[in-house]
């Protein structure tokens, strides 16, 4: 009986030990994402001014940090900061690497990084130690364009004529999973120089903007099998996982 006493603490011991790793884990990711949050804010403050009802990006920006439980305080730093309201200087750079995941298929990574030196080696080994990953220009496979996610209260708005209206290119229906019940989502592409007009034209008209940025867009999606697309979703989130990346763009549906 001793003997399996002491069995049975060591498995409780060992379960203490995968639960404390598991929040271990969980930490580190929050923590993560937070400083992604905040570089986002900093840099949106940095191109459009501190003010979120003039900036579409930056009112985004804290939108979303607000929703990760990004505390009040840390935002209006980030937002004095980005502006130059404080004695504090942005040194972040964007730096674009393109490549292969697994399969072939095309990724663009935006990192936003206060050392190239230290950030490029480091992606550079991300897509060596991913399976099939490779470094290569895949610009060809993407639009870059200007994109707006925004929902409106009215599920009976006419959201192709207030893209037409704001002068977004293309309208696309956002996924039922990103839109309340009863509302109406969309996602509006433009051009890249429009970003800004198309973003507060929308807001006029009673659109809740929830994203406001510049991506790359896919022009078309390799058909990969369930083992395939596993590969490449293990592959994004290492890249993903790295805290100066900030965004991942693939052709993967």
């Amino acid at each position: 009986m001793p003997e399996l006493n002491n069995v049975f603490r060591r498995s409780i011991s060992l379960g203490a030990q995968w639960k404390q790793a598991g929040r271990e884990a969980n930490a580190q990711k929050k923590g993560q994402l937070v400083v992604k949050l905040v570089r986002e804010i900093m840099v949106a403050a940095k191109l459009g001014g501190p003010d979120p009802d003039l900036n579409a990006r930056l009112a985004a920006a804290v939108e979303k940090a607000r929703k990760n439980s990004v505390t009040r305080d840390t935002i209006e730093r980030a937002i004095k900061k980005g502006a130059g309201l404080t004695d504090e200087k942005i040194v972040f750079e964007l730096i674009t690497y393109e490549g292969f995941a697994p399969h072939k298929v095309p990724v663009v990574v935006e990192c936003l990084t206060d050392n190239r030196n230290r950030t490029a080696p480091e992606i550079r080994n991300l897509f060596k130690a991913g399976s099939l990953g490779q470094p290569g220009s895949v610009g060809f496979f993407f639009n870059h364009l200007g994109v707006v996610e925004a929902t409106h209260a009215d599920a009976n708005r006419d959201a192709e004529g207030d893209a037409i209206e704001a002068g977004a290119q293309e309208i696309e229906a956002l996924e039922a999973e990103e839109v309340a019940e009863g509302q109406k989502g969309a996602r509006f592409l433009t051009e890249i120089k429009d970003l800004d007009h198309v973003a507060k034209a929308l807001k006029a008209a009673g659109w809740n903007i929830s994203a406001s940025e510049i991506r790359y867009v896919a022009k078309s999606f390799p058909e990969l099998t369930d083992s395939a697309r596993k590969d490449v979703v293990e592959f994004l989130n290492a890249l993903d996982d790295h805290e100066d990346v900030h965004r991942v763009y693939a052709a993967l549906k």
